[in-house]
């Protein structure tokens, strides 16, 4: 019988601590891996798993950026481990300012009701890891992001990141008359200072790229956007500098894409949000993210990074990376080994 917890323990018993780590808690559409400072929440790929969790594949989620940690009851004979991070301490979800459902948050571990007691064990030993920050938002990102070079396709256009640039190259059969006269745009990411997100589930979804000094208003407590105001980096205040009015619209801003039916789903667009934005973090940060920090976040092991070439070279492949643009990021990927 598969209780749903290998290596830290045997089918109904508590693991004697978790400290030793090594404890693999299984639920419905993920399996919580518990190191010593982090969760590694590796996503399945079943039919019924939310593409959203396809397309992260795995997260390695710092205890540093977890705030609290719930156990309640779900739907259907299930209980639900709710890890909740910090405001700022992932750009996925800073990205999502509060849109996704819950069945697409990467943070919920779904279980069966009979599991329940095994689930407030780890529940009780994640919260007794948690920093003394724990209810302060985080001061930088501490999750990694998802990895450029991405691109989905828009209503009006097809948008494009290759990790200092953003491309839109739009489509004749959608693209409004004010964005054809614009032209195709690129914006290196050092004259962003923010993104926006809505959801494409809402009826007017779109992404959209925030200049430095256009910043919107609406920036909620702990850095939380309502949906669709301008979500900036912390270490990017407003300039003095005048800038023209962005139109109100998005389907008239050239710096935005529109979603639709079928265009720039979640599993697509906000992975490419949060990335964008991630980046924007780290080329504006008035101290500088430290890059151990971040390689802390995302460090990867020899089969994920394996794993990412291979895609990388499917990608290549297909002539959406340069031979350039491949072999840098090889070299990355390889030095993370």
């Amino acid at each position: 019988m598969n209780c749903g917890v290998r290596r830290g323990g045997t089918c109904g018993q508590v693991p004697h601590t978790m400290r030793h780590m090594g404890d693999v808690l299984a639920g419905i559409h993920a399996t919580w891996e518990f190191d010593t400072d982090s969760v590694l929440i590796r996503f399945e790929r079943g039919i019924r798993t939310p593409k959203l969790f396809h397309s992260l594949r795995e997260r390695r989620i710092p205890h540093a950026a977890l705030s609290s940690v719930t156990l309640t009851p779900g739907k259907r004979g299930t209980v639900v481990l709710h890890a909740v991070p910090r405001p700022g301490a992932d750009p996925l979800l800073d990205a999502a300012a509060g849109q996704l459902k819950d069945g697409c948050d990467p943070y919920r571990l779904v279980l069966p009701a009979e599991r329940e007691t095994l689930a407030e064990y780890y529940a009780d030993e994640l919260r007794a890891l948690l920093g003394p920050d724990a209810a302060e938002p985080a001061e930088r990102f501490l999750v990694a992001a998802p990895e450029a070079p991405m691109q989905f396709k828009a209503y009006d256009g097809r948008a494009s990141f290759d990790g200092d640039r953003i491309s839109f190259r739009w489509f004749w059969t959608g693209a409004s008359t004010a964005k054809w006269k614009a032209g195709d745009q690129t914006f290196p990411v050092s004259e962003l200072s923010g993104i926006e997100w809505r959801s494409p589930e809402a009826f007017d979804g779109y992404l959209r790229l925030v200049p430095r000094g256009a910043e919107g208003v609406g920036t909620g407590a702990g850095g939380v956007t309502a949906p669709g105001a301008a979500l900036r980096t912390d270490a990017m205040p407003p300039g003095p500098q005048a800038v023209a009015p962005r139109p109100t619209q998005a389907d008239q801003d050239p710096a935005a894409v529109i979603f639709g039916l079928g265009y720039g789903p979640v599993h697509e667009s906000l992975p490419f949000a949060a990335a964008v934005l991630e980046s924007v973090r780290r080329k504006h940060s008035a101290a500088g993210a430290p890059a151990t920090a971040l390689a802390l976040a995302g460090r990867r092991d020899p089969a994920d990074i394996a794993e990412r070439i291979r895609h990388l070279g499917e990608l290549h492949q297909a002539g959406l990376v340069t031979d350039d643009e491949f072999s840098a990021k090889k070299a990355e990927l390889l030095a993370e080994l």
